[in-house]
């Protein structure tokens, strides 16, 4: 007992250094964020590898989508930074890591929640910025064939116009553990329309399937309000769902209709409905114990 005492320990106290950035030891601000050759040599530092679930270990299974709204407070790690000027270099928003990542081609993007059509980032790029000129500039450009700077106006989206995330995940009851598990599938960021900002409702700009991604989430940490020391890998965050979300919609013979479109222009029934459907996933794993 001891000794496995001393090695979590060890394990908490190496992550609290890795977790420092270097920036106790750094001769130069570049090395800040940065690890020490030493820590590199000895990095074990992975995300922890899914099991393997067969099909004959699954008894029951159910598909949720949830919406993480980022308004909440307790969605706030997976919303800040926003303005990346007034923070070190190694702290970014989720959507600035996923955005970085699909520009430079290092991840696979999505149409739906399905996985079923593959989308390049160059498909995207009409959704994340919008050049407009004014009136004026019209004017311009019709009497001498020119239009100034000033009468032109760029809209992109960025880190602060994410106004939720939407998770497609798997709740599932696996015979070995005798237990409910969850397992994520995909994650989509929610932003407004470029050509129509003031919409609330928004669009999904893309979807990731979340195994493909999860080392490079865990390698974006966000902050950790309790101890700046040891930030939480956005995998982490997610993987032990450590956010508040709505189902918005379960898998169901009407072709995985959303709750919506049954339950129409009525919030308040929205949600009651998607609490019914956690119910449902909750009552399943008590009911499994009672003879």
């Amino acid at each position: 007992m001891n000794k496995l005492f001393v090695f979590v320990l060890g394990l908490m106290l190496t992550s609290s250094a890795f977790a420092q950035n270097n920036i106790l030891n750094a001769k130069d601000p570049n090395e800040i964020g940065k690890k020490t050759a030493s820590q590199t040599e000895n990095d074990n530092d992975t995300p922890l590898p899914y099991g393997f679930i067969g099909d004959r270990d699954v008894l029951w299974s159910r598909t949720t989508w949830e919406k993480i709204d980022l308004d909440e407070r307790v969605n706030f790690p997976l919303y800040y930074p926003i303005d990346t000027n007034y923070v070190g270099k190694e702290r970014r928003a989720l959507f600035h890591v996923i955005a970085a990542a699909a520009r430079n081609g290092e991840i696979d993007l999505y149409s739906d929640s399905y996985f079923n059509e593959k989308r390049e980032f160059a498909d995207i790029e009409t959704s994340l910025s919008r050049v407009d000129t004014s009136d004026y500039g019209i004017e311009q450009f019709n009497a001498e064939g020119r239009v100034d700077a000033e009468y032109i106006t760029k809209t992109s989206i960025g880190a602060d116009n994410v106004s939720a995330y939407n998770v497609r995940g798997l709740w599932y009851l696996d015979t070995r553990q005798g237990e409910m598990r969850y397992r994520i599938l995909g994650i989509a960021p929610v932003t407004p329309d470029v050509n129509f900002m003031d919409d609330p409702k928004g669009i999904e700009l893309f979807w990731i399937y979340y195994p493909d991604v999860r080392e490079l989430l865990h390698n974006a940490k966000a902050f950790n309000t309790l101890n700046s020391a040891k930030p939480i890998s956005f995998d982490h965050i997610l993987n032990s769902r450590r956010f508040s979300g709505v189902i918005y919609k379960m898998d169901n013979v009407h072709g995985d209709r959303k709750i919506e479109a049954y339950i129409a222009d009525n919030s308040m029934m929205q949600l009651l409905e998607s609490e019914r459907l956690k119910d449902i996933i909750r009552n399943k794993e008590i009911d499994m114990w009672n003879y």
